[in-house]
C-alpha cells in the first residue's frame, strides 16, 4: 500500500474496481484545513478522465508494472500492433489505450506498462519529441510575420499540428507528443 505522498505521473493505481494512471497532480496546502492531493485519472481500460482529491496521507492502492521497450508495427484499423524488441513478441492494443496515437508512425520505439499480475498491457508512452514530415500545409502569406502567426499542417501520420508560417511542405518537424504542439524545425 502507498499513500498520497507517492503520488507521481505515470503512477497505476486501482481505483473505483478499475486500473488508472496518474497523468496530472498537485499537492495543496491551504492556510485553513487539512492538505489533500487534486488529481486527474485516466482509466487504462476505457480511456476515460476523470478527475479526484484525495485527502493527505490516504491510502492508494499501487498496481506493479514493468516497462518493456516496443515497436509500433501497424494499425489494421481496430488495435495497434506492437513488436517485443526483447523478444520478438507481439501484441495488439486497442486505440484507447494510447495517449496520441496520431502522432506514431511505423517503426517508432515506444514504452509499454505491463501489469505484472496478469501481464495485461497498460498504457503506451511515446518518446518525448517525435520527427515527422509535412505532407500538406498552406504556403506562408509574406510579409505575414509579424505575431506568431501559424497555421494548419498535416503530417506524415495524417495529424494536424499548428507549425509557423515558414515551414512547407517535404519539411522535418520535431513535435512534442505530450501536447501535440510544434517544436522546431530539423534542418538535415
Amino acid at each position: 500500500m502507498a499513500s498520497t505522498s507517492d503520488i507521481r505521473n505515470g503512477l497505476c493505481i486501482k481505483y473505483n474496481n478499475d486500473i488508472y494512471k496518474i497523468i496530472e497532480f498537485l499537492h495543496v496546502k491551504p492556510g485553513k484545513g487539512p492538505a489533500f492531493v487534486r488529481t486527474k485519472l485516466k482509466s487504462v481500460t476505457s480511456g476515460k478522465v476523470l478527475d479526484n482529491t484525495f485527502s493527505a496521507g490516504h491510502k492508494i492502492d499501487e498496481v506493479r508494472v514493468e516497462t518493456h521497450k516496443f515497436q509500433y508495427l501497424y494499425n489494421d484499423g481496430d488495435f495497434y500492433h506492437f513488436m517485443n524488441e526483447a523478444d520478438y513478441s507481439q501484441i495488439q492494443l486497442a486505440e484507447s489505450a494510447l495517449d496520441k496515437p496520431e502522432l506514431m508512425k511505423e517503426g517508432e520505439v515506444v514504452t509499454i506498462q505491463i501489469n505484472t499480475e496478469d501481464n495485461m498491457p497498460l498504457s503506451v508512452d511515446l518518446p518525448a519529441t517525435v520527427i515527422l514530415e509535412i505532407t500538406a500545409t498552406e504556403p506562408g502569406v509574406k510579409g505575414n510575420t509579424a505575431t506568431n502567426a501559424t497555421k494548419p499542417a498535416t503530417v506524415e501520420t495524417g495529424a494536424t499540428v499548428n507549425v509557423p508560417l515558414f515551414i512547407n511542405e517535404g519539411d522535418k518537424i520535431k513535435v512534442e507528443t505530450e501536447k501535440g504542439t510544434y517544436k522546431e524545425r530539423i534542418k538535415e
